[in-house]
This record gives C-alpha cells, sequence and structure tokens, in this order.
C-alpha cells in the first residue's frame, strides 16, 4: 500500500511539473496575479469600462455606484476590480462597468455622454466589434470594417475632445476557434476589424490588448470549451485570462 502511494505521489508532482513548463510558454496564463500587482498610478483614479456582453457579463444595471459587486457582472471587468482593489487599498480607485449586451460601436455613441463622459474618466478601456459583424450574419446590422473603424474614431475623438488627458486601452475583438458561434465567415471575414482596432488604438495611443492572441495560446493547455465555449463569451477561467491581459495592458500605462 505504501508503495502505489508513493508511487501515485511521484506521478502527480511529474504530471506538475510538466503543466508548470507548459504554462512557461504562455506569459498571460501563466502568470501569478501577484506578479501584477500596480502600484506606479496616481491615486484617486476613475476607471471606465465599456463594450457589449462580453464587458456586460450579466450586471445589474440598477446598481451603478463605482466597485459595487452586483453592477461590475461576472465578468473580467469584476475579476480587474477585485485585483485592483484589493492590492491598492490607498489609491481610492473608482471602478464603473457599463457594458451593454449586443451593443455595437453606434450604440456606445447614444449613450456616451451618461455612461462614459458624465462619470468623468481617467482611464477608459473599450471592448467593442464583435456585434459589429456577428449581427450582420443574422441580418439585424449592415455594418462593414469601415463603418467600424469610423464609429470609433468619431467616439475617441469625442472623449478626446472632452479628457485631452485621458488614458485609453483598447481590447482587440476576438473570435476562439472551435466555439460553438465561430463558423468559416468568421474566419474569413472578421478579422478585417480586428486589424482596424489594432490600427486605432496606434492612432490613439491606446494600449492595445491581443486578445486573439491570448485566447489562441491558451488552447494549447485546454480546449475552448474551457476558455470559451461560444468562441465569444469567455468562461471563469477565459475571464482571468482577459484579467491578467488587462492588468499588463494597464501597467503601460504608466511606464
Amino acid at each position: 500500500m505504501k508503495k502505489n502511494s508513493e508511487i501515485n505521489r511521484r506521478d502527480f508532482f511529474k504530471k506538475a511539473s510538466l503543466t508548470t513548463a507548459s504554462l512557461a510558454g504562455l506569459p498571460i496564463l501563466a502568470r501569478a496575479s501577484n506578479s501584477l500587482k500596480i502600484n506606479e498610478f496616481p491615486k484617486e483614479q476613475i476607471i471606465v469600462f465599456q463594450g457589449d456582453s462580453i464587458t456586460d457579463a450579466g450586471r445589474n444595471r440598477s446598481r451603478y455606484y463605482a466597485n459595487d459587486a452586483g453592477g461590475l457582472g461576472y465578468g473580467y471587468v469584476f475579476q480587474i476590480v477585485a485585483e485592483l482593489l484589493g492590492s491598492n487599498p490607498s489609491k481610492d480607485l473608482k471602478c464603473y462597468n457599463r457594458g451593454i449586451s449586443g451593443n455595437k460601436v453606434y450604440q456606445l455613441a447614444d449613450r456616451w455622454e451618461d455612461d462614459c463622459l458624465n462619470l468623468k474618466p481617467d482611464v477608459l478601456s473599450i471592448l467593442i466589434g464583435v456585434n459589429d459583424f456577428w449581427h450582420k450574419l443574422n441580418g439585424n446590422y449592415d455594418g462593414t470594417p469601415d463603418i467600424y473603424n469610423t464609429d470609433l474614431r468619431k467616439l475617441l475623438d469625442r472623449t478626446k475632445k472632452e479628457y485631452p488627458s485621458i488614458k485609453l486601452i483598447l481590447g482587440e475583438p476576438f473570435a476562439v476557434k472551435g466555439g460553438s458561434a465561430i463558423t468559416q465567415k468568421w474566419e474569413s471575414e472578421f478579422y478585417a476589424y480586428q486589424d482596424q482596432a489594432k490600427k486605432i488604438a496606434e492612432d490613439y495611443n491606446a494600449v492595445f490588448i491581443p486578445l486573439q492572441k491570448i485566447f489562441d495560446d491558451s488552447l494549447k493547455i485546454a480546449p475552448v470549451s474551457y476558455w470559451c465555449p461560444d468562441g465569444v463569451h469567455p468562461s471563469i477561467a477565459g475571464a482571468y485570462l482577459m484579467k491578467n491581459g488587462w492588468l499588463e495592458a494597464f501597467s503601460q500605462l504608466y511606464d
């Protein structure tokens, strides 16, 4: 009995070692939260998260005050805010989630005064674009990558005019291969939207989060069903990847 127990123990540590070695090749996945503590940013920062259902993540929209758990949803925003508040109790951060499921860029613009500008953000994080493509497939929208580009630039121009010193984080819209919602059309057409998002980030001096690569790399460790079952909406584990990617982007704002 003792011999079998010892063999099982050795097998366990061998497997654990192999997993650690595999993770080492995936910086976003392997990086521990403790190594992402952010200390070099000013106090009393207001951070606003904007986007669609990926950002919304089932938040209670009636709970609209800063740092309200119910108002942050159960996705990547909640995980980010938990990390920031827990690691920086002296900073007096105020974090708001204003993502709304189903939104496209022009719908962000329709509510921008109340859901962004009036909050007076120091940092604005936007993840938008999946619906600008997805809703074309069911005939509910007639957008194009050029329209996405134009609409998002107008939105950022409007924001920069109001708050010239605002710091921007722009997440890459993503589609995880193998997800139940991802068809050949996504693989052949969606990436034009990603190209536009990356170019916009460059032009507006926004820190860009390469979410497509983050999720593509994660598939080397576990299947799409673990990270993002439909290819669009991340699981808890997928939200963790997004959280680490966002924190890395946030740290670059204050380099």
